[in-house]
């Protein structure tokens, strides 16, 4: 999980998606915003709508790689994902920084979960609503789940590179405990460590990095051109789940093999 690269919409549809928010907003009772956002949401968001088609053409220029998912960095992303869900907050429904792209293995078993936390002592409250109880607003208090298109999610976690490749809160003096929290919570609704396939294409991810950044020092002790050593790094920030090389950069200094890699290219730092 990377934090996005925020892009607009262009004018038009940016103009067009705040119309159709003002017509869910201007709905008296909640639970009727909460029934027309859905329904104007799975008909809107559909083949052919010229809207819908420009705002999955941004999503995906803000993807990492080809096209993969915001949360899981693995699998194509083909699904426009309310970050908060449609089904409690009808006020985000066609907010464009409420999107991002996201794969049915992660969509799907989030749908409309979600939690915030609330109260002091600190608690997590889910707040998803079941099925057959009452079209009531959640209750109020901060999102629980980590938000990609505004926050970084490595302030959040941490990814063990030596043994696990599992996610864990990060434990360091800049972290709260709200974002430990946060941190558990996001794992815990992704599926992060859950499925084992991701777990080892971030090991897989990790020696691809490596690989890559010795070729590139290699190329470069062999007096290659800079026009070469752009094509090496360009190759090697192509790899998937960039949160990898983001943590290779961020715990070079712990793992030997890796401070002397980029001892070598200390360039690579800034990638």
């Amino acid at each position: 999980m990377i934090q996005l690269n925020h892009l607009p919409l262009d004018g038009g549809p940016e103009a067009i998606l705040q119309g159709w928010q003002r017509d869910i907003d201007d709905i008296p009772t909640y639970s009727d915003r909460v029934a027309l956002a859905k329904s104007c949401f799975s008909a809107r968001n559909k083949p052919g709508n010229a809207t819908f088609t420009h705002v999955k053409a941004v999503l995906t220029r803000m993807c990492q790689g080809a096209r993969r998912c915001a949360y899981c960095e693995d699998s194509v992303a083909d699904e426009v994902e309310h970050i908060q869900p449609k089904d409690l907050y009808p006020e985000f429904v066609f907010t464009w920084t409420n999107y991002l792209y996201a794969c049915g293995p992660c969509n799907g078993p989030k749908n409309s979960g979600f939690a915030v936390i609330t109260g002091d002592p600190l608690q997590l409250v889910d707040v998803t609503r079941a099925r057959g109880v009452p079209v009531v607003p959640p209750l109020a208090g901060d999102s629980a789940l980590i938000n990609p298109r505004v926050e970084d999610p490595l302030h959040f976690l941490f990814l063990d590179l030596l043994n696990t490749f599992a996610f864990t809160p990060r434990d360091t003096e800049d972290v709260s405990e709200t974002d430990r929290i946060r941190a558990g919570y996001t794992i815990r609704v992704l599926r992060l460590n859950a499925r084992d396939y991701l777990v080892d294409a971030r090991r897989t991810a990790f020696g691809t990095y490596r690989a890559r950044l010795r070729e590139y020092i290699e190329e470069k002790r062999e007096g290659a051109t800079q026009a070469q050593l752009d094509r090496r790094r360009n190759e090697l920030l192509k790899v998937g789940h960039r949160t990898v090389w983001r943590e290779m950069q961020r715990q070079h200094a712990n793992y030997q093999p890796l401070a002397t890699l980029f001892a070598d290219a200390s360039e690579a730092l800034a990638w």
